[in-house]
């Protein structure tokens, strides 16, 4: 299946990406994204240390139901503890209950860790490792062995540390994975060292198998896996969207296309690796955490052209600004929008509107001075495509008035239940005319611009069924020109959804509620156009 050379995959985002700070993985959600992992063709996929917390033993017993494609699962653990028999370690009874094929013991390589965090002998920290995997292999695992430190411990005690990893390898362990624990070490000396533990393990007749395992503290966590690839090791383990403890691990959304598309190693088929970017926003999603939208390859901006000489020439022929072709890995290009904005800008993204203009339009320039005009102003078009699309329609007239505002007023309540949780109750009355029909209506929300928002669709659904399924996902507020104080210009994104597309709008006021107002208005307004027989279905943010 594989033409080149393969490198297997090891993903820990269920374990060391979960120790990022403000992560906390349900069972479900650890089970949805082994799900997406396997369809994507992860070769690994470590899902936790059973008997460290309840959860998760739980997801080992619970994953043992659960069907996979291809994909192994591996538990985690240290080796045995100093001085205690390995048979009675209860850390190790749960790696062997997990019921997994492959399992994953870390030691120390480090004889700093082990004289002062362990607090025992260099010989007894060999002992550990070598009856833990013996033990391990005496009930049938295959054993993937983590180095910790390994890099520290080469640097202060190379004779010490490679006795760790051989041992480690007589004892029956199938990988040797090298971890730079600290994150401390850099691209040049990764090459380095992997290279020299090569020829030091090298045989004859035997296979190296080993592995890197970095953390991005300095950095450098992709470019040292792509270093230690380059000097021989053929294993990289690592989480979707560098998720890790401290600065993360690397990024496997970014060490994925570099191995497949730059330096010709097999890591997924192609046909998944037009999945990456969809995996990757789908497990940002799962975990909680907004996506980097400037991350390499997978980013919403990885491909996106704001000047306008870039746009031109992107337009002619995308090699000019793109390294790679986006649909490689599942992204898309885009134009953005701005005051930077020439008429390529402006021509480009109509047509991703399925608005075809001309650079001698009349029409086009028009657009591009309002554009220009409103971005001075303080309004946003990059962030909000959906009100853009809008401003074109009006300049060519396709823009139809599916309803027109008379008034409104909201009025807050602020009171609390015993003077130490204070509750914001809004109700907001809404003038509306559709269809030469005035229409007053009232509801309430847990804050103004919910309460315009439920009136608004409350006045509106009677016309246009389909805003009942219209809600807000999302509000972000900017004061534009904080030295003016509550006078200051505030600009307001709205997300909306119809629960199957997204698209964003923009408003821009001296008062909150109105740029708030606004920014909803053209957000229903926007989804009614999507919902129209002659507008095809997009996503517009």
């Amino acid at each position: 299946m594989y033409q080149s050379q393969q490198i297997f995959l090891y993903d820990t985002t269920l374990r060391d990406g979960a120790q990022r700070e403000g992560i906390s993985l349900s069972l479900e959600d650890k089970l949805s994204i082994v799900a997406k992992l396997d369809e994507l063709g992860i070769t690994f996929i470590e899902g936790g240390w059973p008997g460290a917390n309840p959860k998760d033993g739980e997801f080992f017993r619970k994953i043992k139901e659960t069907p996979l494609k291809q994909a192994e699962i591996v538990p985690f653990c240290s080796t045995r503890r100093p001085h205690k028999a390995v048979e009675t370690d209860p850390l190790l009874q749960e790696i062997i209950k997990a019921g997994t094929n492959w399992v994953t013991i870390f030691g120390k390589s480090w004889d700093l860790h082990v004289t002062e965090g362990l607090q025992t002998s260099l010989e007894e920290n060999l002992g550990m490792i070598k009856d833990t995997i013996k033990y391990l292999r005496e009930q049938q695992k295959r054993v993937i062995y983590d180095a910790e430190h390994w890099f520290d411990g080469y640097k202060r005690n190379r004779e010490y540390a490679m006795l760790t990893l051989t041992t480690a390898r007589e004892a029956g362990a199938e990988w040797l994975v090298l971890c730079d624990t600290n994150g401390g070490t850099l691209p040049y000396e990764i090459n380095q060292i992997v290279s020299e533990v090569v020829e030091k393990l090298r045989q004859p007749g035997q296979k190296v198998n080993l592995g890197i395992h970095t953390h991005d503290d300095s950095g450098t966590a992709v470019a040292n896996a792509l270093e230690a690839v380059r000097a021989g090791v053929r294993m990289v383990q690592g989480t979707f969207n560098g998720y890790g403890e401290r600065c993360g691990n690397a990024n496997l959304c970014t060490v994925i296309p570099n191995l497949q598309l730059k330096m010709g190693y097999s890591c997924l088929e192609t046909e998944k690796l037009t999945k990456l970017s969809e995996t990757s926003r789908l497990i940002s999603e799962i975990v909680n955490l907004a996506p980097d939208e400037h991350a390499p390859f997978v980013g919403r901006s990885a491909f996106a052209h704001k000047g306008g000489i870039h746009v031109s020439a992107v337009e002619k022929n995308p090699l000019t600004y793109e390294h790679i072709e986006p649909e490689v890995v599942g992204n898309t290009r885009r134009i953005v929008i701005s005051e930077q904005a020439g008429l390529s800008n402006v021509i480009a993204k109509a047509r991703s509107f399925g608005i075809e203009l001309q650079k001698e339009d009349e029409a086009s320039r028009k657009i591009l001075a309002q554009l220009k005009n409103l971005e001075s102003q303080g309004y946003q078009f990059e962030a909000a495509e959906a009100s853009f699309e809008l401003l074109i329609r009006q300049a060519l007239g396709q823009r139809k008035e599916m309803f027109h505002l008379q008034g409104f007023q909201v009025h807050c309540d602020i009171y609390s239940d015993s003077g130490e949780n204070p509750r914001n109750n809004a109700l907001a009355t809404i003038k509306v005319a559709v269809n030469g029909k005035n229409l007053l209506e009232v509801a309430e929300g847990n804050g103004p611009v919910s309460a315009l928002d439920e009136a608004l669709r409350k006045a509106l659904v009677k016309f246009y069924p389909e805003i009942a399924s219209f809600h807000l996902t999302d509000y972000k507020v900017r004061i534009l020109d904080g030295e003016k104080g509550t006078a200051a210009k505030t600009r307001v994104l709205v997300e909306s959804s119809n629960g199957e597309q997204r698209w964003t709008t923009v408003g821009v006021s001296t008062n909150i509620l109105d740029a708030s107002y606004l920014a909803v208005v053209e957000g229903i307004e926007y989804g009614l156009l999507l919902a129209s027989s002659s507008k095809p279905e997009k996503i517009a943010s």
